[in-house]
């Protein structure tokens, strides 16, 4: 849920501990947490309810992906994710969030995603030079779902 500044510029959601530590522990959408990653990536809105990729977005993206990279739901673009974290940010998600993983019966495809989603957003504040603010606006929080294999109501499936 970006921002909105124009219909093709939109201001990315602020990011702040809360908000990540929220993503951790499950309380925001798959889609919310993708679109917090859109917007950094170069991806827009293009009036159709689809993010696709701007001019602003690497080719490394734009090529494999054009259209908005489900980073939850599919395996791809959280590999993709993963793989453009810069080796020096890997240990981010423990080193600035206390993160230690989840318990094997926490160990699911959505939650390690969402991990490696907060990871990649602390590495894009730290290639920025910007600091994580402790607090800052949040979603609605929403229920830990009661099956973290589902997700929320409106989650796509997980492949």
């Amino acid at each position: 849920m970006a921002l909105a500044q124009d219909a093709a510029t939109p201001i990315p959601y602020p990011l702040s501990r809360a908000l990540l530590e929220a993503v951790l522990a499950d309380r925001v959408s798959d889609r919310f947490v993708c679109e917090l990653i859109w917007p950094r990536l170069g991806y827009a809105p293009d009036g159709s309810g689809t993010w696709s990729a701007g001019p602003a977005a690497s080719d490394a993206w734009r090529e494999p992906f054009p259209a908005e990279p489900q980073f939850i739901a599919q395996r791809p673009p959280s590999v993709a994710l993963t793989r453009s974290i810069a080796k020096q940010h890997k240990q981010l998600l423990k080193q600035q969030l206390g993160f230690g993983g989840y318990t094997i019966g926490e160990l699911y495809p959505r939650r390690t995603r969402r991990a490696t989603a907060v990871n990649w957003l602390l590495a894009h504040l730290a290639e920025r030079g910007e600091p994580l603010p402790e607090s800052g606006p949040l979603p609605p929080l929403q229920a830990v779902p009661a099956d973290p294999v589902a997700g929320h109501p409106g989650d796509l499936p997980v492949s």
